[in-house]
């Protein structure tokens, strides 16, 4: 294998591993996209302890760096759906993913618990990729 990715990536904490024992929203951080073509948001779950819990993804971008703008985006907008990055209780260990091809410069991905009493632990990261200035910045910037 000889195709470098490395170099054409940034890595961003989009949800820093938190462990959620109740139905608050988990809002990402609000990512920029300047200086990226693409945008891919990383969900990892751990052991979900809550045996009818449910968690659903929802996008919102904007131009305002505060999101004060802040839209749902578009289908058109994204690689895959919040449908299929959202998950249940028996997603344990399991990975999701969700991209954004819109147009607005910054991003926000939330992930809202339902039914939620025990321990779901969780995580997400931001991948912008193809990056307008190449090499990146090792580690992340």
């Amino acid at each position: 294998m000889r195709r470098d990715l490395a170099n054409r990536i940034n890595l961003k904490p989009a949800i820093q591993p938190v462990v959620v024992t109740d139905n608050t929203p988990q809002a990402s951080a609000i990512i920029d996209t300047a200086g990226y073509e693409s945008l891919t948001f990383a969900i990892e779950t751990g052991t979900l302890a809550d045996a009818d819990a449910t968690f659903a993804v929802t996008m919102e971008h904007g131009d305002d760096a505060a999101l004060a703008d802040t839209a749902a985006p578009a289908a058109t907008d994204l690689i895959g759906t919040t449908a299929l990055a959202s998950f249940t209780f028996a997603a344990d260990g399991a990975c999701r993913k969700i991209g954004y091809i819109g147009t607005k410069r910054y991003v926000r991905m939330t992930i809202t618990p339902s039914n939620n009493t025990g321990n779901a632990p969780l995580a997400a990261i931001a991948i912008l990729g193809d990056a307008k200035s190449r090499p990146t910045a090792n580690p992340p910037a």
